[in-house]
């Protein structure tokens, strides 16, 4: 009957509900961002780095963070020109290393930069939970998360474990990157995290020397699947090599050349 039946969902509703843990805000921090890809390679760390230099560029008297939750590939300490071990506070928390009045945390401060990181499920989710509360984040209006790509093991338990005030999904044109950036969406969703939108990135490459225009990776994929969400496209990040050498360099775009279209 259907009256059993809504005793059954209920049910099944309530024990899942057991299992799923609390949501507890990262003390000291306002407001969480992150920043996901279904896809590797499509410039996620690239627009995390510079989306929290601008967010603090935009207004001088908000406070910003970055954490790398990106485990096996850390790449937040090149781009924000950081190296070294974080000092212990006496309360025994980590303190994130500060570049450009951005604090950061991430595992390539904790280990060497050429070893790599062979770990199992559980340590991962284990290092990420430290990165998140074992952290001595001080006050901080925007935390701007760098997430792994894919839609596995830490994106779920971040999405669970703290609440979080949007995600951006960051994508290529192409639609192999597509469908993986639809994967993402979908996930965030699932876990009730807000989709603030889609950044498309390598969206036209320009020859520097005639300023032909070509869509190397496809024209508008993003602003397609954008509207089939029913999502904002946030903007669209040209394929420029200034934008690459400036982030390789550690003096990211937002930072070293403002004024610059990138």
């Amino acid at each position: 009957s259907s009256s059993r039946d809504e005793v059954l969902r209920d049910k099944r509703a309530q024990i899942m509900s057991r299992g799923l843990p609390k949501q507890k805000p990262i003390e000291g921090v306002k407001q969480v961002l992150v920043l996901a890809s279904g896809k590797g390679g499509v410039g996620k760390s690239t627009a995390a780095v510079n989306i929290a230099l601008a967010l603090a560029a935009n207004d001088s008297t908000k406070e910003v963070g970055l954490l790398d939750a990106d485990i096996y590939g850390p790449s937040i300490p090149k781009m924000m020109n950081l190296k070294g071990n974080p000092e212990l506070t006496p309360k025994n928390l980590m303190r994130p290393l500060k570049n450009y009045g951005i604090a950061c945390m991430s595992m390539g401060f904790l280990i060497e930069e050429t070893a790599p990181v062979v770990w199992r499920g559980l340590m991962v989710m284990s290092a990420v939970e430290k990165l998140l509360r074992q952290v001595d984040w001080g006050h901080l209006d925007y935390l701007v998360i760098d997430m792994p790509p894919g839609t596995g093991d830490v994106q779920l338990s971040v999405s669970q474990n703290v609440p979080i005030a949007g995600a951006v999904i960051i994508s290529t044109p192409q639609d192999i990157a597509l469908l993986d950036a639809r994967k993402g969406a979908e996930m965030f969703r699932k876990v009730h995290v807000p989709v603030l939108g889609l950044v498309q990135n390598m969206s036209v490459f320009q020859c520097p020397k005639c300023k032909h225009e070509t869509h190397i990776f496809g024209a508008d994929g993003a602003r397609d699947l954008a509207k089939s969400l029913e999502l904002d496209v946030l903007g669209d990040i040209p394929l420029h090599v200034n934008i690459r050498e400036t982030c390789d360099s550690g003096q990211p775009v937002v930072i070293s050349q403002p004024q610059s279209d990138a």
